[in-house]
């Protein structure tokens, strides 16, 4: 009985290595298939999607899109199985992720119009950081993500500036133009200075008038400027959590200007100048 056991539980290990590790042949080719397979899902939705393609392989993708549901489906349940902590799992963001990418396809028999949210499954794309084992991405992501919220206050007011400058600009610009030249309502306006500010510009309504005209440019101007702005407000925030995760890096030479020096460090090891 404790043989058994302990081959059981052998077995789980081992598969759970396959399922959740890439550091064996084994798990590096089980991801891979994994992510050929998702692609494929992704592939057949998409195709479906166009009338032409889907009229005439209709039963092909039918058939191919639930025989992805099922490996899918089987590949979920293994995952809760072999994991050490199934609760986790299924809690995770992965697990959850897995979990939704096999929802739609049988809420698809019971009610119409959820089949085209298979295209979930493209988040499951981002197993691949773990195949080619890009740790440092997670890291940078972690970085990026610690800085938005650290810039959260700034980018509040700014995005508040900015939408109080799109309501003022749609409103000059409904005086100005008025109706026989598109701007129909203030709402309408308020879309075109938006359209216009973020440097997008569809051309479906456009001043006619001087003064419009020239309200435009301007505003086309600031447009620039505006995305700047969190860009600055970004990276201003990651420098100081770099800074702050390396004190060193804060350590310039006021002869070199170079920085990475050791704490402890009185003269630069590039020029030779007190610190």
């Amino acid at each position: 009985m404790t043989k058994r056991l302990w081959r059981r539980t052998r077995l789980k290990e081992e598969l759970y290595n396959i399922i959740f590790e890439a550091n064996t042949p084994a798990g590096k080719a089980f991801d891979v298939v994994l992510l050929i397979v998702i692609l494929s899902s992704i592939i057949i939705v998409m195709l479906e999607s166009v009338d032409s393609i889907s009229r005439r392989f209709s039963n092909l993708f039918f058939i191919l899109e639930w025989i992805f549901t099922i490996l899918f489906t089987f590949e979920y349940i293994a995952r809760i199985i072999v994991s050490r902590n199934p609760k986790k799992y299924i809690f995770s963001f992965f697990g959850i992720i897995d979990f939704l990418s096999i929802l739609p396809a049988y809420i698809s028999l019971f009610v119409a119009g959820y089949h085209s949210l298979i295209i979930l499954r493209s988040f499951r794309l981002l197993r691949v950081f773990r195949i080619f084992k890009l740790v440092r991405f997670v890291g940078e992501a972690s970085t990026l993500s610690r800085a938005l919220v650290a810039s959260k206050a700034k980018i509040t007011v700014f995005i508040t500036a900015v939408a109080i400058i799109v309501v003022i600009m749609g409103t000059i610009m409904y005086i100005v133009e008025g109706a026989e030249h598109g701007f129909t309502s203030i709402p309408r306006s308020i879309y075109w200075a938006i359209v216009t500010l973020t440097t997008v510009g569809y051309g479906d309504i456009a001043p006619a008038t001087v003064l419009g005209q020239s309200l435009a440019s301007l505003i086309m101007i600031l447009g620039y400027a505006i995305i700047a702005v969190p860009t600055g407000i970004v990276t201003s925030e990651m420098t100081k959590i770099k800074a702050e995760s390396d004190p060193r890096s804060t350590r310039i030479c006021s002869n070199c200007e170079r920085g990475i020096h050791d704490i402890d460090a009185e003269y630069c090891k590039f020029c030779g100048n007190k610190l």
